[in-house]
């Protein structure tokens, strides 16, 4: 045996050969197989969960938005609430105001709603 290698590696040092051909592929079959699904899974992973996780991150990403969305739109239309009813001059609505400027973005969301309406396609027959 060789100084400083172990008993297992014994024949490797005492000048073995290594099996070719045929016998290595028979020997090395273990490998190949592992190699083989090793493969097939990680092509199957990366067809199935990619694609996965791909429509996750716009569910998640389009719910966030949304949700935020609603929060700043709910937030604006109380800015304007505010802004209304301090700036809007007391001789021309009274000094309880409250209610014109609640009137007024009342207005402005239904002429926006109603151009959206108008402008919405019809609906194509189902026949």
């Amino acid at each position: 045996m060789a100084s400083g290698s172990s008993p297992r590696h014994a024949a490797r040092d005492r000048g073995a050969v290594a099996p070719t051909g045929a016998a290595a592929a028979q020997q090395d079959w273990p490998a190949q197989a592992a190699d083989t699904i090793e493969r097939v899974v990680g092509s199957v992973r990366d067809k199935t969960t990619g694609p996965a996780i791909t429509v996750a991150r716009w569910v998640v990403y389009g719910t966030f938005a949304l949700v935020v969305g609603a929060v700043v739109g709910v937030m604006l239309a109380i800015a304007a609430v505010r802004a209304l009813d301090a700036y809007l001059p007391d001789a021309w609505v009274g000094e309880q105001h409250t209610w014109a400027a609640h009137l007024i973005v009342g207005v402005l969301f239904s002429l926006v709603g109603m151009l959206a309406w108008s402008r919405r396609s019809a609906p194509t027959p189902a026949d």
